[in-house]
């Protein structure tokens, strides 16, 4: 009885093992691939930013970070053109460049969506112009061919209803994202799922962010 029951533990944990890799196969093969050198921004100024940033780097993913960068400067590339930080403006540059020199253009843009007053009215923006600075980043993109990361990961604090600042971040960016990447705690409401099946553009999503440092090792390494 004793062995009967070991064999059938034994096939359990390999039932389970099988059906673990059969599920990761078939979501990695959901997960699109995107290019460096990638930029990292926010929209709307919440400190979720700052999450995405750690996630990056512990995913080995090199990225230039800038909280409220121009169209001009996204043009002038990796190194953004050597603009430091100041009062409600913060540069950090990660990239690689030995392989990815100043100036070169940026491949891909992420935008971790989250409204903050506190973070906007600190960088001098209202929720109108943060709109409109977002508009004005996401057609350079979709002109100029960057692949464009819309992620959500401050769950429902950073959620809202209808016409919400946080909504309208959401509304602003995740419909004409190439990706969108969210917790489950962000779509609970399945608004993500929903933008996603409309706009036919590629949703995943995780059970908390960490699980995100092993999708930016798929989609850039």
């Amino acid at each position: 009885m004793k062995n009967n029951l070991c064999l059938i533990g034994l096939a359990f944990i390999l039932f389970m093992f099988l059906a673990t890799q059969s599920l990761s196969q078939t979501e990695t093969a959901k997960i699109p691939k995107a290019q460096l050198p990638v930029l990292i921004t926010s929209a709307g100024q919440s400190p979720d930013v700052t999450t995405v940033n750690i996630i990056a780097e512990e995913a080995g993913v090199p990225y230039d970070y800038c909280d409220v960068p121009t169209v001009e400067l996204v043009k002038a590339g990796v190194g953004l053109a050597d603009k430091e930080s100041g009062p409600g403006f913060h540069v950090e540059i990660h990239t690689d460049l030995d392989k990815y020199p100043k100036g070169t253009a940026y491949k891909t843009m992420i935008f971790a969506i989250g409204a903050s007053l506190k973070g906007m009215g600190a960088s001098g923006l209202t929720v109108e112009s943060e709109l409109k600075r977002l508009q004005s980043l996401i057609d350079y993109c979709q002109k100029n061919n960057v692949f464009i990361i819309a992620i959500h990961v401050g769950g429902a604090s950073k959620r809202g209803a209808p016409g919400s600042d946080n909504e309208k971040m959401i509304d602003a960016v995740a419909p004409l994202a190439n990706l969108i990447i969210v917790t489950k705690d962000s779509n609970k409401d399945g608004r993500f799922d929903q933008i996603a099946q409309v706009k036919n553009i590629p949703l995943i999503q995780v059970d908390n962010a960490l699980e995100i440092v092993e999708i930016f090792k798929q989609i850039f390494l």
